[in-house]
């Protein structure tokens, strides 16, 4: 690639960039606190671009010329001491270099174009477990039924024991993954980082079940704490249920990924 063509690929690659940070194409790819980096490299991206091209523009032709000549000038003495053609057609004129140098804008135009779905229960089903245990426990607000995340809610029944939750209903959203024998979990995938490290915290669930359930279906779902408590086939991590008593279909969520694991 000549300079100009690098400098198209640089602003196309920060436009991509900024198109993701600007829309929630980027909750694919990162965790939602690394937005205003995403912004900042995409507008150094374009910068650079623009820098580029504009230095190219304002480079005289005469110097292009002059630089041009001398390094044909070294190259046939490179011949002529090594006897080596290679690059030539025998009429003074270099081969221009290979067309499939552009074939890395594709995945710029994939960025733009296609917006790739959130993991879901095919990544679940084959990892284990991701639960921690929390370095300490949040108040939780009195009102009822008490929203939660899955993970908080996943945490405080296998390390409280339930203690802080009680009887009361809590409130929770996720998407249904079912294993081989057709158990029905409760999943978020947690992000530490990015999606490429997103792991699935799951819930089984009991109770008031809805009699057909799909895989990748959001589910916000109402119920009270259970001491029961399985293993995670792939794993053997803890694996925590909820007695359900209701159980809603939701649209999927602004953000899919749960990042409240390591907060």
């Amino acid at each position: 690639m000549n300079r100009q063509a690098q400098a198209a690929v640089l602003f196309l690659l920060g436009a991509a960039l900024l198109h993701a940070g600007f829309t929630d194409l980027y909750l694919r790819y990162v965790k939602a606190g690394l937005q205003p980096l995403l912004l900042l490299s995409g507008a150094v991206l374009i910068v650079a671009a623009l820098a580029t091209a504009w230095y190219e523009w304002r480079t005289p032709r005469t110097a292009h010329a002059d630089g041009d000549a001398h390094v044909a000038e070294h190259a046939a003495e490179h011949r002529e001491d090594h006897g080596d053609d290679e690059g030539d057609d025998g009429h003074g004129h270099s081969h221009r270099e290979p067309r499939i140098s552009w074939l890395l804008v594709l995945p710029l135009f994939a960025l733009i174009l296609i917006a790739p779905p959130a993991l879901g229960s095919y990544s679940a089903v084959r990892s284990g477990t991701a639960l921690q245990q929390p370095y300490g426990y949040a108040k939780l607000p009195a009102s009822d039924p008490l929203p939660m995340s899955l993970v908080d809610y996943a945490g405080r029944a296998v390390y409280d024991h339930g203690r802080s939750i009680g009887r009361r209903q809590v409130r929770v959203t996720g998407f249904v993954a079912l294993d081989r024998k057709g158990t029905p979990y409760l999943v978020r995938m947690a992000l530490n980082c990015c999606a490429a490290d997103a792991q699935p915290v799951k819930i089984g669930l009991t109770g008031k079940i809805p009699p057909v359930l799909q895989p990748d279906t959001w589910l916000q779902v109402t119920g009270t704490y259970t001491a029961r408590e399985t293993r995670d086939p792939v794993n053997n991590g803890p694996v925590p249920y909820l007695q359900v008593t209701r159980a809603t279909p939701v649209p999927t969520p602004h953000d899919p990924y749960d990042e409240s694991w390591n907060q």
